[in-house]
């Protein structure tokens, strides 16, 4: 009985041309999705960092409704710190921490006096006795609570946010205080990134070098930048 000879017809791998044509199918849909995905992230960011410093205004507006801090004991209340405001450090004028806290524990974790969340940098400015912006501690808190004034902490505080890498984390900066109006701007002169890159204080205000003035609302701030309100 003689032995079968397989044929090897029809098994044919793929020739050059025909594997360069794939690589270049795929890398033309990869320059396609890409894309789409990096937008999709910095929008999801910019979301978060809004629904965040939104959050922010309702703590801080608790905080001083409710005398949580009053550094100068006159019965009315101061708004307060990351560090404050998420229980990671004392009550100013105390050695107790806020309890119940009304951060959440991702505002705990404080470097060069700035938070991290969801690709955004945040930081809370309040005012000293000639009313400039006054960041609080680098690991957060105020060690030295008279470096800002009691009275106008009573009325008067700030917050940015602004992307970690710009274009890639997001792109738009945000900007909210005590008036509850939140505000935004495209970043592309000031472009804010990460920590070699932020905010003044005195950024999307009229005045420089103060934080109780008019902010630039529909107008150009002290950046330079067109700070619009978020709708």
């Amino acid at each position: 009985m003689g032995r079968r000879v397989m044929s090897h017809e029809g098994k044919r791998g793929f020739t050059l041309i025909e594997l360069m044509i794939v690589v270049a199918i795929i890398t033309i849909i990869a320059s396609m999705a890409i894309p789409n995905l990096i937008s999709a992230r910095t929008l999801t960011n910019e979301t978060a960092a809004i629904a965040t410093l939104r959050n922010l205004l309702a703590a801080q507006a608790q905080v001083q409704a409710a005398s949580q801090i009053d550094f100068d004991g006159d019965g009315a209340g101061e708004f307060g710190t990351f560090g404050e405001l998420s229980g990671s450090d004392p009550v100013r004028g105390t050695v107790s921490v806020m309890i119940p806290p009304t951060l959440s524990a991702v505002f705990s974790i404080i470097q060069g006096s700035r938070v991290t969340k969801s690709g955004y940098l945040y930081q809370v400015w309040l005012p000293d006795t000639a009313g400039a912006g006054v960041a609080e501690d680098p690991t957060g808190g105020l060690a030295a609570p008279a470096s800002v004034d009691a009275n106008l902490c009573e009325v008067i505080w700030c917050a940015y946010a602004w992307p970690i890498s710009r274009t890639v984390s997001g792109n738009r900066a945000f900007f909210i205080n005590q008036s509850a109006v939140l505000l935004q701007c495209s970043n592309n002169v000031a472009q804010y990134s990460g920590t070699g890159a932020p905010p003044a204080f005195d950024a999307a205000f009229l005045a420089a070098g103060l934080i109780t003035g008019p902010i630039a609302v529909s107008t150009i701030g002290q950046d330079l930048e067109r700070w619009t309100a978020v709708q």
